[in-house]
């Protein structure tokens, strides 16, 4: 259905050290469905992408977390890589930007070691969720049930564990940002 998220604005908030394929097959995916998909970022410009410990291609920035505004988005995608959301936990407007999503009950997808933000917006507790196995206890502390599964959904929280999982995330992301609010 190449329509199925027309009308839909989506966020990719990610930053330097993103696992590649975690930014790239998801915003085609959504791309894809017809929503309008950003890339937000602490910095402008272009953010460095990683395959595994290598570095990737570079991708192009393109609202700054400065000019972005969460209730301009329908939803929110949280690539892994380790450096990316370990630095963007630290970041207090990035984690308000998720918090903001989590706040306002959007839908949220994240992905390997993305659900990081998602501790760190306390918008785990009380969800079913998975990740990058040594994120397991981090989550488990957070409040939240960790599944070894490759996508789990709790009211419009996508998670998935790593690369090899990005069909079902993709499928499951791409339908419950359809429906919208969870």
């Amino acid at each position: 259905m190449a329509n199925e998220l027309a009308g839909k604005r989506v966020a990719i908030l990610a930053t330097d050290g993103f696992e590649q394929s975690e930014l790239t097959v998801p915003r085609q995916a959504l791309v894809d469905a017809g929503a309008e998909v950003e890339i937000v970022s602490p910095q402008r410009g272009e953010i460095q992408g990683m395959v595994h410990h290598d570095k990737g291609d570079r991708v192009q920035v393109d609202r700054s977390l400065d000019e972005a505004q969460p209730d301009g988005y329908s939803a929110l995608v949280l690539p892994g890589g380790v450096a990316n959301p370990d630095s963007l936990r630290t970041n207090e407007r990035a984690v308000a930007f998720v918090r903001a999503f989590a706040r306002e009950h959007k839908p949220i997808a994240a992905i390997c070691h993305g659900p990081w933000s998602l501790i760190e917006a306390d918008a785990v507790r009380g969800r079913k969720v998975t990740s990058w196995p040594s994120l397991k206890t981090d989550l488990k502390n957070a409040g939240a049930e960790w599944l070894d599964r490759e996508v789990v959904v709790d009211r419009g929280l996508v998670t998935s564990r790593k690369p090899d999982d990005l069909p079902a995330f993709c499928a499951k992301m791409v339908e419950e940002f359809r429906e919208g609010r969870h």
